[in-house]
């Protein structure tokens, strides 16, 4: 099926119903206490990011305390969470960058955010869309996947597919947008086996499994 811009629409309109309510599944409580759980995040699951968070919150809840600890002692903290060596080093390198560099706090600027040990494009975007409220879509594996496999933007990397987003969703709605995909890309369309049965999305999904009468614009609220 051809993905136009109604067909688009259409496919954004079902998912802002469907998960207008779900946000972050992270805890946290200050920009710091974001920041640390989205770097954790990587490879790892918000389950288990928010059962380390719960155990070293508020204990390690500002910079300060965090860089009092040796690496080897942060290590131990989050040593349930994947690449935990990697991460406890970065982690420790970001307190020392925001105090020397930012009095302590988290930069709400894209590229302040991006200079800190550890943080990304996916994980700046992450904190000024959750913790600052800018407009933001960040681009990780599910939202890769049902982006590419609704064609609402096709890339081979997650910057192609951030600006193709980008293009496809109104401005307002990006952060919106970014739980949306998350969230269905760990409900419907998962990586392996995407439930095309029960996915609210066949007929306007052109990587559909199953045999649907295509979307038309004409019906699309009686769809």
């Amino acid at each position: 099926m051809r993905v136009t811009k109604k067909v688009k629409a259409e496919q954004l309109r079902r998912l802002s119903e469907v998960y207008k309510n779900d946000g972050t599944m992270l805890h946290f409580t200050s920009p710091f206490t974001l920041l640390v759980a989205v770097i954790l995040s990587a490879q790892c699951t918000d389950k288990r990011v928010n059962v380390i968070t719960n155990r070293i919150f508020p204990r390690l809840d500002t910079p300060a305390k965090m860089v009092s600890l040796t690496q080897s002692q942060l290590e131990t903290e989050i040593h349930d969470c994947g690449l935990y060596k990697a991460k406890a080093k970065n982690l420790l390198g970001m307190c020392r960058m925001l105090l020397s560099d930012y009095h302590g706090e988290v930069p709400e600027d894209f590229d302040e955010l991006v200079k800190l040990p550890g943080v990304g494009r996916k994980t700046a975007n992450v904190v000024r869309s959750v913790a600052f409220g800018y407009p933001a879509i960040a681009v990780d594996t599910h939202v890769f996947r049902v982006a590419n496999r609704l064609k609402l933007a096709a890339g081979t990397t997650p910057l192609e597919v951030e600006k193709g987003l980008q293009k496809a969703i109104p401005k307002k709605d990006w952060s919106a947008a970014h739980h949306w995909l998350i969230w269905h890309g760990r409900r419907v369309c998962h990586a392996r086996k995407p439930d095309c049965e029960t996915c609210f999305l066949q007929n306007v999904c052109p990587s559909c499994t199953v045999k649907v009468t295509p979307f038309e614009p004409s019906c699309a609220h009686s769809a």
